[in-house]
């Protein structure tokens, strides 16, 4: 597999020249491109440039407006919605996150949630930003089945991730972001594009039967939750807080409404933000150093997100794969 050395800048350029060109005008491109350049400076390479054919497909169908104007509803005094008026993820994120670190500084708990608009990235760029001013950060978000529920070989469940941000003073934040599946479907594609196995059972073949081939899985098969039942259930959980409480679509809903051009399907978001300094009090932040202490004394154990930030230090260029650089030229002409 051919490889090109790409700078972060050089990322970021990439991303945001080929967006412009295809519809978005500088405020959605910026948004995207920002969080493309991040997912691949953290080693996230499911949801960086891999996402560009997508975004631009979903911009060529006219599925997505690159000239989105998100805004702010407050449905109560410490719960708002973003419209994300039918653009990308990532500029209804920024127009909203401010609004929720503001009231729940002041109130303790605040949450938004995000309508009409299309999410193919990760979510830890949401919670992470709310990490680093001190909150703790909660966010999921469905997509189209491709996940069967316990019991089931049919798909009716997103991958539905799940991400977590605890924040540290002095200190990286901790932090997660699952799929509720075996795998994101990302990393599946990535590891068929790439010729490489998955382990065992991470989903179906269109016949039903378990495997380690990513392409049956891609390709008219189905992923599998992961603790079966356990993650069954919270998979139907955050179906229930994307679609059912946000007031947006279900995934088997926007299946149903997709033109299905590869770019990411419309849905909602759940983000809530907690103050441990309103409701925890003093002292929060050297009560939970002394269990991070405790759980990173134990060997073999590192805390969720330090690959991601150890990723981060590194400031050289990345290695990308060279068809995909070359793809994306082609989409940026």
């Amino acid at each position: 597999m051919a490889e090109t050395l790409l700078t972060l800048e050089e990322i970021y350029e990439l991303a945001l020249k080929t967006l412009k060109i295809n519809g978005c005008d500088d405020y959605n491109a910026e948004a995207v491109a920002k969080t493309v350049t991040h997912a691949e400076r953290d080693g996230s390479v499911s949801h960086g440039l891999f996402r560009i054919p997508g975004y631009v497909a979903a911009l060529k169908s006219k599925k997505v407006k690159g000239t989105a104007r998100p805004s702010n509803i407050f449905l109560t005094q410490n719960a708002i919605r973003v419209d994300g008026d039918h653009g990308f993820a990532p500029t209804a994120i920024k127009v909203g996150i401010p609004t929720l670190i503001e009231i729940t500084n002041k109130l303790g708990v605040g949450v938004l949630t995000i309508t009409n608009t299309h999410h193919f990235a990760a979510l830890w760029h949401e919670t992470e930003a709310l990490a680093e001013e001190n909150l703790i950060g909660i966010a999921c978000t469905a997509y189209k089945p491709s996940v069967a529920p316990a019991g089931a070989k049919k798909p009716l469940f997103g991958t539905n991730p799940i991400s977590f941000a605890w924040p540290r003073k002095n200190n990286s934040p901790v932090v997660y972001d699952m799929a509720t599946s075996t795998m994101a479907m990302g990393e599946v594609q990535v590891a068929a594009r790439d010729g490489h196995k998955v382990p065992f059972g991470t989903g179906l073949d269109k016949e039903g039967n378990k495997t380690d081939n990513p392409k049956a899985i891609a390709d008219g098969g189905v992923l599998l939750t992961f603790g079966d039942y356990k993650g069954s259930a919270i998979a139907m959980m955050i179906e229930l807080l994307a679609a059912g409480l946000v007031g947006d679509l279900f995934s088997f809903e926007a299946q149903k409404v997709d033109n299905n051009d590869g770019g990411p399907a419309r849905g909602g978001e759940f983000i809530m933000a907690l103050s441990p300094q309103l409701i925890a009090g003093d002292g929060w932040n050297e009560h939970a150093e002394k269990f991070f202490h405790q759980m990173t004394s134990l060997e073999g154990v590192r805390l969720p997100g330090q690959r991601r930030h150890n990723n981060r230090k590194d400031e050289g260029p990345r290695k990308i794969n060279s068809e995909l650089v070359e793809k994306i030229n082609i989409l940026g002409q």
